[in-house]
């Protein structure tokens, strides 16, 4: 059975299927899904690539920020970092190694968890960090909790807390890069909310009536979609939130995706934002290929801020990839990225790299990054490297 036979089979036994049930399939279903099906998406001779693939900096320079909230809440015996959605491991790989030899102390203090539901990611990173696993450094999670309803986000009986490997009230930094945009999200329209139907195993969209909790969601924190518009709605990345929210009692939260705020909507931008990509470039669209293609949407920032300020945290104003990473980086002039650089050559390739995730025509501007905290002093939040760029 191929996906598209299951997702056929799921339609034709229960009807039209809201277009988030058939994007979670698309991505996720343990035997077909695009982040089950192998390992071979991410980096240049993937379909796409993140931060991480572009050079180790990026985790470099997000080791150093995390030391630096280390420091803030008063250097405590022990920390988590969980990292959301962690790929392949890269990232967390960077983050340990440049931990260990450049902050001994925090590296001491630091447990690394990742959790990540793709069994086949999940033995790619058991082989990425083997050593860290093996020492206590490192550990994967599974997240057994009862997934919330997400015809009902806002229902307290449904959140709980992520898994973790220590205590619940040892201090946690939270770090999610490009995680959010991999959620699945409902498409809403002026005739309805999207639904998935099929005639003679072809894919046809199909329209609902929109349910009041999507209505809510679009007052508060969208815009209403005009003939011939479409926008979405992104209650699991707002179940997401809560949890998280839920979880930190002391700590911090790094979201960095691409994405925008209402006020950017307000102005007639980020409109039909769901995205398919295959071998670095745009697809025809979701109903093309079902489990072979990645399948995106821009983050509502505005909506994610106010569900953690929900769960009692403090969220700062968004930055962008480049002032973010400026911001930790400036005070050294960048030494985590040239520091192994032996030859002319190798820094000028080194300095393309880092260009890449900083200036508009890389990543830099594309991305932004969300900080929140909670239990710690908004002045001391507010004196973070990763936020001072510019002041």
């Amino acid at each position: 059975m191929s996906l598209r036979q299951k997702i056929l089979g799921e339609i034709h036994e229960r009807g039209p299927i809201p277009f988030s049930r058939y994007m979670e399939m698309c991505l996720y279903d343990p035997e077909y899904g695009y982040y089950s099906r192998n390992a071979e998406q991410f980096g240049k001779s993937g379909d796409f690539y993140t931060s991480s693939d572009v050079h180790a900096v990026f985790g470099r320079l997000l080791a150093r920020q995390f030391d630096e909230m280390w420091r803030a809440i008063g250097s405590p015996a022990a920390i988590e970092v969980l990292e959301l959605g962690p790929g392949r491991g890269l990232f967390a790989q960077d983050v340990l190694d440049w931990s260990e030899k450049k902050f001994p102390v925090f590296f001491n203090a630091l447990r690394y968890s990742l959790l990540e539901s793709s069994a086949v990611l999940r033995e790619r990173i058991r082989a990425t960090l083997l050593g860290h696993i093996e020492s206590g450094k490192a550990k994967l999670l599974k997240d057994t909790s009862r997934r919330a309803d997400k015809r009902s986000p806002n229902s307290d009986d449904v959140l709980s807390a992520l898994p973790r490997c220590l205590p619940a009230d040892v201090p946690l930094i939270v770090f999610a890069n490009e995680f959010f945009d991999a959620l699945p999200v409902e498409v809403l329209s002026a005739n309805g909310s999207l639904r998935i139907g099929a005639r003679e195993n072809v894919f046809l969209e199909e329209w609902a009536g929109s349910s009041p909790t999507e209505d809510e969601f679009l007052d508060r924190w969208g815009i209403h979609p005009q003939e011939r518009e479409r926008t979405e709605v992104c209650l699991v990345s707002m179940e997401w939130a809560r949890r998280i929210a839920a979880t930190i009692q002391t700590g911090f939260l790094i979201a960095i995706d691409y994405g925008y705020t209402r006020d950017e909507q307000l102005a007639g931008r980020h409109l039909d934002t769901v995205m398919t990509y295959r071998k670095h470039s745009a697809t025809p669209g979701p109903h093309q290929a079902p489990g072979e293609q990645d399948i995106t949407a821009h983050v509502n920032f505005t909506a994610l801020a106010a569900a953690l300020e929900s769960g009692g945290m403090q969220t700062q104003k968004l930055r962008t990839q480049s002032q973010f990473l400026l911001g930790v980086g400036e005070k050294n002039q960048f030494a985590d990225a040239f520091e192994e650089c032996r030859l002319p050559q190798e820094k000028g390739k080194v300095a393309l790299q880092l260009k890449h995730l900083v200036t508009p025509m890389g990543m830099g501007e594309t991305f932004h990054a969300l900080v929140a905290s909670k239990g710690v002093n908004r002045e001391v939040v507010e004196s973070l490297t990763g936020l001072s760029f510019g002041k």
